[in-house]
């Protein structure tokens, strides 16, 4: 009963859009104040917080989210996608395949969903509307791609849902690359199969001659330089996570310097912005750990696990309802806030039933990924509708295809699970 009356508060404050953090932290101590009582409540508030972000681990956050302020500084963003569109803008759709491979560069150097459908939807968007894209095609892509940066590394998700899982933040952070990669292809065929049956849907681009794609790419190396120095000294184990996070930055800042965008103004902001965004995710993991603290009492978890496991059902099935679990909780939390209240409970249970840690953290990222385009509160469609000046309903539509590619993505990962796995397990 507690535990329903946890739950309830807790989407009770959330529909009267109370801040997330705040949400979960008043429905975790209105829980404890019923089981235990509210001086014990506020016991618990004073010893968890301290506590709950010490994890070295999580060091690698604020680092990451500054590393990825530090290269839209860089204006690296534009390269990207000039050297996309003039490699593919002369073939069909080749602006909109620039624009995904603008989205999976860009994610690799940026590690936030939000800001790369921002950056995107500024670059790319209205340059396709220019060239004749239909409206939905091309904020729905953008918004859609844009999600991409929760999952390829370095991604500050799958880093948060390492600290939250207590596993390897070196092995999830690689174990997102491959996943990104097979969802970007995905959206890929999502956005070019309508062209088989209406060619006009995927206009051509400019040609452009050798010696300009030659000089476009060359002057978008600079990011294969920053991944490689984050992720690939990650996957041979030469320096750990923070380290590595640590290096992106140093390298991030060169590269603005180099480029000749380095400010006083620019830089404050960047620190600044990384300062609110990783307050931001350190108020959710200590609100989280109340609320978990809280519902343990309850012994609820420990017993849904234990029903769950004598239902005659086989592994998939529990799967594939966690999979409609996960959609609905994306239609109205975002990734950190479902991460935060959800795998302590769940992941005990995908364990059991012969899933890996690793694996569960791919997958319930890329259903956070889902929710970034769902209604009713996709944040990328919102970002990507204010940054085109488009009209909200238009852009959800737009992005409804590619909701479905990821779903299809999703329910093959369950059926094979091995393709998450098989890389950090390389390492």
């Amino acid at each position: 009963m507690i535990a329903l009356v946890m739950a309830v508060l807790l989407i009770a404050l959330i529909a009267v859009r109370v801040p997330v953090s705040f949400a979960i932290l008043g429905a975790g101590l209105a829980g404890l104040a019923l089981q235990l009582s509210v001086g014990a409540g506020l016991g618990v508030l004073e010893a968890i917080p301290v506590g709950s972000v010490q994890s070295l681990s999580l060091s690698a956050i604020p680092l990451f989210i500054l590393m990825a302020h530090l290269m839209l500084m860089s204006g690296m963003m534009d390269s990207l996608f000039n050297a996309g569109r003039t490699m593919f803008g002369r073939i069909p759709g080749g602006t909109g395949i620039a624009s995904t491979a603008a989205g999976v560069g860009f994610a690799a150097i940026s590690g936030s969903s939000t800001a790369a459908a921002a950056t995107l939807a500024e670059t790319t968007s209205k340059r396709m509307i220019d060239e004749g894209y239909r409206p939905t095609t091309a904020t729905g892509i953008v918004a859609s791609v844009g999600t991409l940066g929760g999952m390829i590394p370095p991604s500050i998700i799958l880093v948060f849902y390492a600290v939250t899982a207590e596993t390897s933040v070196g092995d999830m952070i690689v174990a997102g690359l491959v996943p990104g990669l097979i969802i970007a292809a995905a959206l890929l065929a999502a956005m070019l199969l309508p062209a088989l049956r209406d060619p006009s849907r995927m206009p051509r681009g400019e040609r452009s001659s050798w010696l300009t794609k030659i000089k476009a790419v060359l002057e978008a190396l600079p990011i294969a330089v920053v991944f490689l120095a984050v992720v690939g000294l990650i996957y041979f184990g030469i320096v750990t996570p923070t380290e590595s996070a640590a290096i992106g930055c140093l390298v991030a800042a060169l590269l603005v310097a180099i480029r000749g965008r380095m400010t006083g103004t620019g830089l404050v902001d960047a620190v600044v912005d990384s300062v609110k965004s990783s307050a931001m995710i350190f108020a959710i993991v200590i609100a989280a750990h109340v609320f978990g603290y809280a519902f343990a009492q309850t012994k609820v978890a420990a017993s849904m696990v234990t029903w769950i496991e004598g239902l005659p059902v086989p592994p998939i099935a529990i799967m594939l309802a966690l999979l409609v679990m996960y959609i609905v909780l994306g239609f109205f939390m975002d990734q950190v806030a479902i991460i935060a209240l959800t795998v302590p409970i769940v992941l005990p249970l995908v364990e059991t039933i012969g899933y890996d840690v690793i694996w569960f953290g791919v997958f319930v990222v890329l259903m956070g990924e889902i929710g970034l385009i769902s209604p009713p509160l996709g944040l990328n469609v919102f970002v990507v509708a204010r940054a085109t000046g488009r009209d909200t309903v238009e852009v959800f539509r737009g992005a409804a295809p590619y909701a479905v590619a990821m779903v299809i993505v999703a329910i093959a990962f369950i059926l094979w699970p091995d393709v998450v796995t098989w890389l950090p397990d390389s390492r």
